[in-house]
């Protein structure tokens, strides 16, 4: 965080996660709107508030105290809060080199590899983002097309690792030196060992990582 920036306090979270339970987008639009006026840099934005509200919406989603129609209006809110900091991720410098972020086919949850987009871009990169359920040979000829610097794959639904694993490997046979990073929520529950088995695949578990990463490159 630059010396300028502001921090997320704890009842800003709390209000944020209260309207978004409760559906009201409007009354989280406020809330975020307060938080980019104390400076706070997007990557903290996206970890203290965006991620952590949505991981504890999942988390009431598994213990029955909050409804599918709930959970999917909570994520379809906290999507439309992107745009909020769009017009300082994109006036970004860009430093000509570019990955391509991708969901598996059958991965449906796509906000977490929008926000690794929008890193991405904020650190100068051209974010090339696929979205939900990417066939494999329609990712194949993306990269084939597009020559990425980098691939990024999410999964937030663990019963999508094995697709994901057999996407790596087709990805591997076609593009065996494109550096690929994986994540998602659904490492939090395994799988840690499948990825450990592809040497030249990195999982990184946070966005605060993921920014580390790319400025090696």
């Amino acid at each position: 965080m630059s010396a300028d920036s502001g921090a997320i306090t704890e009842a800003a979270f709390q209000s944020y996660l209260a309207y978004l339970i409760a559906g009201d987008r409007n009354k989280c639009r406020e809330v975020v709107e307060d938080i980019l006026r104390d400076n706070v840099d997007t990557k903290d934005l996206y970890v203290g508030v965006f991620q952590r509200a949505l991981y504890r919406v999942g988390e009431l989603w598994e213990c029955n105290q909050l409804s599918v129609a709930r959970e999917h209006i909570a994520t379809a809110i906290t999507e439309s809060m992107l745009s909020l900091v769009y017009p300082s991720i994109f006036a970004a410098e860009h430093c000509g080199r570019k990955a391509i972020v991708a969901c598996a086919a059958n991965e449906y949850h796509q906000l977490g590899g929008k926000m690794v987009a929008d890193i991405l871009e904020l650190n100068g990169w051209d974010g090339l983002f696929s979205g939900a359920n990417t066939p494999a040979k329609d990712l194949l000829e993306l990269i084939n097309n597009t020559n990425p610097n980098l691939l990024c794959l999410s999964l937030s639904v663990q019963s999508g690792l094995p697709t994901l694993l057999l996407l790596l490997d087709n990805v591997r046979t076609e593009f065996p030196d494109l550096p690929i990073i994986v994540g998602g929520q659904a490492f939090r529950w395994g799988g840690r060992e499948n990825i450990a088995s592809y040497p030249d695949v990195r999982l990184v578990e946070t966005i605060h990582e993921l920014e580390r990463l790319i400025k090696d490159w």
